[in-house]
């Protein structure tokens, strides 16, 4: 299974929206972001019916952790879709997913995102569930990015991050369109973040050293969700995340990949043939 490196010691899936990290000691660690799980009763409930997509997101989950032999599984927020309580499926998807997985490697820990509420009662025991800010693995700082990241994330090299769901456009025949999921690698200014969070009361006590000059934003596991369209006109309109609004990592300037490593150049560059 061939590894792209983005950045010094993140190592992309090639062809699927996973990263492998190898933090202190040789531990791997597999993550990914945004399963959305249960988003089908969504749309269920807006006419549209689609098979559940559960079972493929665990086929291809066990087939990366088969081949990479990672110690743990790190979840990057938006387990589920309900952002408030549970749908009927959620209840009956996650703790099955979860159980699945945890026979294939030693460890599950789980960022919550801002559709993870209540998710705590579906995990089976022995999946951990963590706090919103994050977690540090190494030069690593990983967290779900609608909220700000742990002060204590600031030390380390580079941040990573899911919620946006980057997306190109891609334009065929007259009138036909289709997406494809992307990674964003943008540089990001640290002591700014670290301003910014201070503030906003989110600082606490200062972090001993501000590391932080790289931001990556995963694409989402889910392959059939929505994003938001980088070569879009309205790509500049509600950006989501604080890091991103508060303007410490500039949209315009992230380098732009496909999920099989291909560079699209910066989202500056995308933007000339705007859709």
């Amino acid at each position: 299974m061939e590894l792209l490196e983005l950045a010094p010691g993140v190592r992309a899936v090639s062809g699927e929206a996973a990263l492998l990290l190898e933090g202190p000691g040789g531990q791997r660690t597999l993550v990914v972001a945004d399963l959305h799980i249960g988003w089908e009763s969504a749309l269920a409930d807006k006419g549209f019916h689609i098979p559940s997509q559960v079972g493929k997101m665990l086929a291809r989950i066990e087939r990366l952790v088969k081949a990479l032999r990672p110690g743990e599984l790190l979840f990057l927020g938006d387990v589920k879709h309900t952002i408030v309580g549970a749908e009927a499926e959620e209840w009956a998807a996650i703790p099955t997913f979860f159980k699945k997985l945890m026979g294939l490697v030693g460890r599950i820990r789980v960022v919550p995102g801002n559709h993870d509420g209540k998710l705590e009662a579906l995990l089976p025991d022995g999946v951990e569930l963590l706090s919103t800010g994050g977690i540090a693995i190494g030069r690593f700082g990983l967290f779900h990015g609608h909220a700000w990241p742990d002060p204590s994330l600031l030390e380390c090299e580079c941040l990573i991050s899911g919620h946006m769901h980057p997306v190109v456009l891609l334009r065929g025949a007259p009138y036909f369109r289709t997406t494809k999921r992307v990674w964003l690698v943008m540089k990001c200014d640290g002591h700014r973040l670290a301003s910014e969070m201070g503030k906003r009361g989110r600082l606490g006590p200062a972090p001993g050293h501000v590391g932080v000059s790289k931001l990556i934003i995963m694409p989402s596991f889910n392959e059939f969700l929505g994003g938001q369209a980088l070569n879009s006109r309205r790509r500049e309109e509600g950006l989501i995340g604080p890091i991103l609004r508060c303007g410490c990592a500039q949209l315009g300037s992230a380098e732009v990949f496909m999920l099989d490593g291909t560079f699209l150049g910066t989202v500056s560059q995308l933007g000339k043939g705007l859709l």
